[in-house]
């Protein structure tokens, strides 16, 4: 694993030339790959293979509630372009892609962002919510994941966490996205709700699934880093059951490095993440 990470401070001239570059990229494989991408279908699969739900309002820190009020509205703009899709075989799921540039104009509020680790604010902020959601789902799934961004930063202590670190995906429109590919030979369907607590989420395929999957962490740690900070770091593997629970494969996933902005080994009493 790394031990060497350290903040980069990039001048404002080489961010503004890395996302022109970037978004053009993006903007070029979206229309002139050869990649075919998932839709939404007015149809529902009757068989649900995993599902999951996230609060949605949390008491974090130093952050504005009504930050918080604004990202619900606007993860209920992207659930509408997303809820129903449905990933048959052979095609690709992206994030970004489905849900547009996140704008004023289509209705998108000032959500928290975070940038370089600060919490700051930015319209369409709060959608990284339904990247993790997605991500983490996925996980249960044999879908294959071909791009997805973990955060750059550990931001809030873990009170009362329920999923391992690094389980989530960070996401900047439009290049770093959450791009998912159905290798299988059976459709997949993503159902997304917004109820008044929480986001809602389920993969629903054709025939009744045949597995399930446990995520579990590996080699978990944080280090003092050399500048002073602390870091933060592990690797997510899962464990594959059949329908009579035995133990088909133990698979690695992903790995995961970030820069922590708190103190580690404090109480956290008051800050809940997810």
């Amino acid at each position: 694993m790394n031990n060497n990470l350290k903040p980069i401070n990039r001048s404002k001239l080489r961010l503004i030339l890395g996302k022109v570059f970037y978004t053009a990229k993006r903007y070029k494989l979206w229309y002139f790959g050869e990649i075919k991408f998932a839709k939404p279908q007015n149809i529902k699969l009757l068989y649900q293979c995993f599902s999951h739900h996230t609060i949605l309002l949390r008491d974090l820190k130093e952050v504005d509630m009504y930050l918080q009020y604004n990202k619900i509205e606007n993860l209920k703009l992207a659930v509408k372009k997303l809820n129903k899709v449905v990933i048959n075989p052979g095609e690709t799921f992206s994030y970004w892609k489905l849900i547009g540039k996140p704008t004023k104009r289509k209705g998108y509020l000032e959500g928290m962002v975070l940038y370089s680790g600060n919490v700051q604010s930015g319209i369409g902020g709060g959608l990284c919510q339904l990247s993790n959601l997605i991500f983490w789902m996925t996980l249960h799934t044999p879908l294959t994941i071909v791009e997805r961004y973990r955060h750059s930063f550990d931001v809030f202590p873990d009170s009362n966490r329920t999923q391992p670190f690094g389980s989530g995906a960070t996401c900047v429109y439009n290049y770093r996205d959450l791009m998912i590919r159905n290798d299988t030979s059976q459709p997949f369907q993503l159902l997304l709700k917004i109820t008044d607590t929480h986001l809602v989420g389920s993969y629903h395929t054709s025939k009744p699934f045949e597995y399930h999957y446990e995520i579990y962490e590996k080699e978990h740690r944080m280090d003092r880093e050399y500048w002073g900070g602390y870091s933060r770091h592990n690797v997510l593997y899962r464990k594959v059951y059949n329908n009579n629970s035995d133990l088909v494969d133990d698979e690695y996933l992903v790995e995961n490095h970030a820069l922590m902005m708190y103190q580690p080994f404090i109480e956290m009493n008051t800050t809940e993440q997810n």
